[in-house]
């Protein structure tokens, strides 16, 4: 059975040098209208969890939410999904650090930059946005308290602000990344979304 799931793999093995028909059959038959590149998994979890928070299922409403293994990627990706490959609304969410890999992509594309860019990451941005007690707490409800302390008693650790030790701890295991990126953004109240993802979730 076809799903979004299926279309994300077609057009990441395309990407990569596989066949383009699949990706063109499953977005004609699913439909897909948008796309939205992102770096890597933990950003996907987090931007339909947050679609989620506002009663809305992004697959349901034909768009993809898709990782690209990496923001140096986004060329290839930006010319499989946007005008010269299958022609859809493309969006995108990115560091800082990586806006140039996006601008450039969509200068190359003809396209004008319809891409959001947090502060400083993801996680940053979350951070910020509930407060390090919050986020502290939700640790803890996590299960995850004592290994956060251990983190922070670590001599390379110590002088670093709490804000700093914890985006280091949802950063250091990929899995834990992916994990967090849904409990944060599960946590924020509306009015306290980061400005990148407010804008991302009102553009699709």
């Amino acid at each position: 059975m076809a799903d979004m799931r299926s279309f994300r793999d077609a057009v990441t093995s395309w990407a990569w040098g596989g066949p383009a028909d699949p990706a063109y059959e499953l977005a004609a038959l699913l439909p897909v209208r948008g796309v939205v590149l992102v770096e890597g998994p933990s950003d996907v979890a987090a931007v339909e969890a947050l679609a989620h928070g506002y009663g809305r299922d992004l697959a349901e409403e034909e768009i993809c939410v898709l990782a690209m293994g990496g923001a140096m990627n986004v060329a290839r990706f930006v010319d499989r999904v946007g005008p010269g490959g299958l022609n859809v609304q493309v969006t995108g969410l990115c560091d800082e650090g990586e806006r140039g890999y996006f601008a450039r992509a969509w200068a190359r594309a003809g396209l004008e930059p319809s891409f959001f860019v947090c502060d400083v990451d993801l996680e940053d941005e979350l951070i910020r946005a509930l407060g390090v007690e919050r986020v502290t707490e939700l640790v803890r409800q996590q299960g995850d308290l004592r290994p956060l302390l251990t983190l922070q008693s670590q001599p390379a650790q110590r002088e670093r602000t709490t804000h700093q030790q914890l985006r280091r701890f949802i950063g250091t295991k990929k899995g834990r990344k992916i994990h967090y990126g849904t409990v944060l953004v599960e946590a924020l109240p509306h009015d306290l979304v980061p400005p990148p993802l407010r804008d991302l979730i009102d553009f699709v």
